[in-house]
């Protein structure tokens, strides 16, 4: 009773807008009551975001390579240099995923890759220009920490400059990815080859420097203790009170399937909604924290938005790293409106920056959505299927990642 009341205390003390301990958060995660959780954490999520809607976005992962210097337990996507399956995306092929993406609504690409052992940064700069001459509205939200603390050992050269030369060629913002867990102990234990906790913060930290944004992410649920949860989240939020330039917090959890690491249990929808929970009443100077249904599927994904997540994430058009591991969740866009819906709020589309659109560009989208699923499921029609698929992925690609 006296840790149910402990538990309570603390929950009241983030409601109220006083910021956690570390000691707070692990007490928190410890704790069993979910649904107490769950409602601290709306009560967090109502008093920074009072307004009616809760947002979405539309983008594409687009993942110009899988080749990869690094080992990590945890990866089903990457190949090493000499593997028959690597690959480096075409020109072509990327103008017509970004083409696609565009006219379904879409103002970004999430352009990540392997950690390729031959390319300079020259390489990454014209990719970067090339995209930008075709598609000038296109926001580039690319190039995760381990690959920009790669490009610096590739090509010799300061971390400073790398990113001035890089955001001068078109780079809109950087992803969250590869942070997996912020402590030594456990990135020694999973990962061989690649960017570090101090080094994966100080490409933030640079970033936010030239007036750049990023998101942050964890993937949890693995060989991490509850401890070693908040301790990321006690780093990203040190980082946010040094720069503010993060704009949200992802989190979600390690899908174990065709990985090095399959015989760990895979966590639930419970330790997932318990840590979303946890990181909303945590991360006090964090503006937005997203669901993560590409994981966790459209019910669990939904309920998120209950326990301390503001925002459905991103339509995806297409996810590479995730499915690669087995778990494969495709929504529509109306499944994704539909979710915000039914929990009383207003669906709207958002950039970003967590600009919202305009009603009309919002419309536009709708109505290019449903004309698209109107022609897979003529095209399913005229095949003989004898069961019209009310979720139609708009592209399945066996072989991009969220943040």
């Amino acid at each position: 009773m006296v840790a149910i009341q402990g538990a309570c205390d603390l929950l009241a003390k983030a409601v109220a807008g006083e910021r956690l301990t570390p000691q707070d958060g692990l007490r928190l995660l410890e704790s069993h009551d979910l649904a107490a959780l769950g409602r601290a954490a709306d009560e967090v999520t109502r008093r920074l975001h009072p307004e009616n809607y809760r947002t979405y976005n539309i983008d594409r992962n687009v993942n110009y390579t899988n080749v990869c210097t690094a080992v990590c337990d945890f990866c089903a996507f990457y190949r090493t240099p000499k593997s028959p399956e690597g690959y480096v995306l075409e020109r072509d092929e990327l103008y017509q995923k970004i083409q696609e993406t565009l006219d379904l609504g879409g103002d970004q690409i999430l352009m990540q890759g392997g950690l390729h052992p031959d390319f300079k940064l020259e390489w990454y700069e014209e990719l970067l220009r090339d995209i930008k001459s075709r598609f000038p509205q296109l926001n580039i939200h690319g190039f995760s920490p381990p690959e920009i603390y790669h490009f610096t050992k590739v090509s010799k050269l300061p971390l400073r400059t790398v990113l001035e030369r890089l955001q001068a060629a078109g780079l809109g913002s950087l992803p969250g990815g590869g942070a997996e867990i912020l402590v030594d102990r456990v990135r020694s234990a999973i990962t061989r080859g690649k960017v570090m906790t101090d080094d994966w913060l100080n490409v933030n930290r640079v970033w936010h420097e030239l007036g750049g944004r990023s998101t942050a992410t964890m993937m949890f649920g693995h060989i991490e203790t509850l401890a070693e949860r908040i301790e990321h989240l006690e780093r990203l939020r040190q980082l946010q009170d040094e720069t503010g330039g993060f704009t949200a917090f992802i989190c979600w959890t390690f899908q174990p399937e065709h990985t090095d690491m399959a015989d760990i249990p895979p966590a639930g929808a419970y330790e997932y909604l318990k840590t979303n929970a946890v990181a909303r009443l945590y991360l006090d100077n964090f503006p937005n924290i997203q669901s993560s249904w590409v994981t966790q599927g459209l019910k669990i994904g939904q309920l998120a938005l209950l326990y301390g997540a503001n925002d459905m994430g991103s339509l995806m058009i297409e996810e590479n790293v995730v499915a690669e591991a087995g778990t494969v969740h495709h929504l529509s866009l109306d499944q994704i409106r539909g979710a915000i819906a039914e929990l009383g709020y207003v669906p709207r589309q958002r950039n970003v920056r967590y600009e919202l659109f305009d009603e009309g560009r919002e419309q536009w989208a709708i109505a290019a959505n449903h004309a698209r699923y109107d022609q897979i499921r003529a095209r399913q029609r005229d095949r003989g299927h004898h069961r019209i698929e009310t979720v139609v992925p708009l592209t399945i690609v066996a072989g991009d990642s969220t943040a």
